[in-house]
């Protein structure tokens, strides 16, 4: 039996991602990256709210000090979520003007993972970076042509990464103490007809969820066979990422993207933007936050 997602009534993003629960506020928070603004719901008042931060934003964490960090196309900043306020942290691609912040998280520990991807072209200028809660920055991979999901193991030995452009979810040695990570190798590929993998998040029993462009859906896959679980499609093709949430984080949220379809492609997807939520019968993780320190 084919499993569906169901579209949450919010207004539509032209390019959802980077889905955060935040389980203090019962809120699920995500980007609009052309949008350039962060989006906010609450699913039991059905309360929507927005913060425009004037550039593009490519993923948005938690800060254990109240305040939000943004990977926007000028680097890292903090974020007042009341006053829109923003504070510079670092910007590592200061040189790069064609280049802007893609997809991000934080790991265990409290370190702020993002990457880069270019503006146009496929080129492989992108990196991935590293944000300690001192301020410091470590790019930790290059040439990356869109940097993308990011996710760790149970036991933290772990990190998962998409350079979607490869097509591949590929796997890291991790060091939980310094972050270090190496020994880079592929997980699995996705097939052709099933599009581009996208955003990615891990559930509590270590398997992924992964988010497919242009490939109408989000799957289950098991990293330590690289086989396809589950697959839950969805009518639209651009699906962009994805986060457990809920009281009991046993829903799954998915956002999705319309930006560069065309008018045809538009009246056949009349949900492309949209938020989406489908129930997996399986817990995900609560999001780490990032561990702020003196900088």
């Amino acid at each position: 039996m084919t499993k569906r997602a169901e579209a949450i009534n919010v207004e539509k993003s032209a390019l959802g991602e980077g889905p955060l629960w935040l389980p203090e506020s019962g809120r699920l928070v995500w980007v609009d990256i052309e949008g350039m603004k962060i989006r906010m719901w609450n699913p039991k008042t059905g309360e929507e709210g927005a913060v425009s931060v004037g550039q593009r934003i490519g993923a948005v964490v938690r800060a254990t000090d109240g305040r939000m960090v943004c990977a926007l196309q000028n680097g890292f900043h903090f974020l007042d979520m009341e006053t829109g306020e923003l504070e510079q942290i670092a910007d590592p691609e200061a040189h790069l003007s064609g280049n802007r912040f893609n997809d991000g998280k934080c790991d265990p520990a409290g370190r702020f993972w993002a990457g880069t991807m270019p503006l146009s072209g496929g080129a492989p200028v992108g990196a991935l970076y590293r944000l300690d809660g001192d301020g410091n920055v470590h790019k930790m991979v290059e040439e990356i042509g869109c940097s993308n999901g990011l996710g760790w193991s149970i036991d933290c030995s772990t990190m998962y990464y998409i350079d979607t452009n490869t097509r591949r979810i590929d796997q890291f040695d991790f060091d939980a103490e310094n972050g270090g990570v190496s020994n880079r190798r592929t997980v699995t590929v996705i097939p052709v007809d099933q599009g581009y993998p996208d955003g990615m998040t891990v559930d509590m029993e270590g398997k992924l969820w992964v988010a497919h462009w242009d490939g109408y859906a989000v799957s289950r896959f098991d990293p330590d066979t690289g086989e396809c679980l589950e697959r839950v499609e969805l009518p639209v093709s651009r699906v962009t990422s994805c986060c457990f949430g809920g009281d009991h984080l046993d829903e799954l949220y998915v956002t999705s993207a319309s930006v560069g379809l065309s008018e045809e492609q538009l009246s056949r997807e009349p949900l492309a933007g949209s938020l989406f939520v489908y129930r997996p019968g399986v817990k995900g993780l609560p999001p780490s936050e990032f561990n702020v320190q003196s900088m």
